[in-house]
């Protein structure tokens, strides 16, 4: 076989090899990002003209996002979050309206809170997408009728203080045990290491136990010798009325 043509058969390898690697490349790339943003995936896809773009977009999106110092709530920050809401849903028995106006500023409010940036809505909606894909079609909802709250019925204003709400809780709650695992890790270390901060308290423990089970396997033998004194004490009266029945 000619050297030049073993040459061609090896670009033409190399080639293919090259194009099979990037086509299953970019299927993985695409499943994740699927996987990743959800319906948020369908929806910039459906809007961009080229599934690539959309693609790249959101690539950009999870770039951005892992810039961002984004830090979960303390528990005090979670309480007077929640306490705030209340307030705000107590107020839309009289002022919906107002109630899903300040609903839409606290979201944003505990957005900054956790570190996202709240310079403009479509950027909220952008920073948003990569952790919150999954309740974000209820802000944009919400945000909808916030912004035509004046000529929006009362059931609509109800319908967004419910989306608002989900979100709402979704960023709460999101991160909120993150924020123990330092101090659980940390303990697991110590006691792994023998330095449980309560010195002997596992071995106090462990004798707690073997006495509870003694003391459980006392109180099932009382039970058990009163369960069978009481079956004697039953067989012996029954006696006396059988003899006596048998004597009749």
């Amino acid at each position: 076989m000619p050297t030049w043509l073993i040459v061609v058969i090896v670009v033409v390898a190399v080639a293919v090899l090259g194009a099979v690697i990037w086509l299953v490349t970019q299927e993985m790339q695409r499943k994740r990002l699927q996987q990743r943003f959800g319906p948020e995936y369908d929806r910039t896809v459906e809007e961009s003209d080229n599934p690539r773009a959309a693609q790249r977009e959101l690539a950009e999106r999870e770039r951005r996002h892992k810039e961002l110092d984004i830090r979960p709530l303390s528990a005090s920050a979670r309480e007077r979050y929640t306490g705030e809401w209340a307030r705000v849903q107590e107020k839309f028995v009289d002022e919906p309206a107002t109630a899903v106006s300040e609903a839409d500023r606290l979201l944003v409010a505990l957005m900054g809170e956790r570190g996202y940036p709240t310079e403009g809505y479509e950027q909220q909606l952008a920073d948003l997408s990569v952790r919150h894909a999954k309740t974000l079609e209820n802000y944009r909802a919400a945000h909808d009728t916030q912004q035509k709250r004046d000529g929006a019925s009362t059931e609509d204003l109800r319908d967004a203080m419910v989306r608002y709400r989900t979100v709402f809780e979704d960023l709460l709650t999101d991160g909120a045990d993150d924020d123990q695992r330092p101090d659980q890790d940390h303990d697991q270390h110590e006691r792994r290491n023998g330095h449980d901060h309560n010195g002997h308290d596992h071995d106090r423990a462990d004798r707690r136990e073997a006495e509870a089970r003694d003391e459980d396997r006392h109180e099932a033998h009382e039970a058990h010798e009163i369960h069978e004194t009481g079956q004697h004490e039953r067989q012996a009266s029954a006696q006396p009325r059988t003899e006596w029945n048998g004597g009749r």
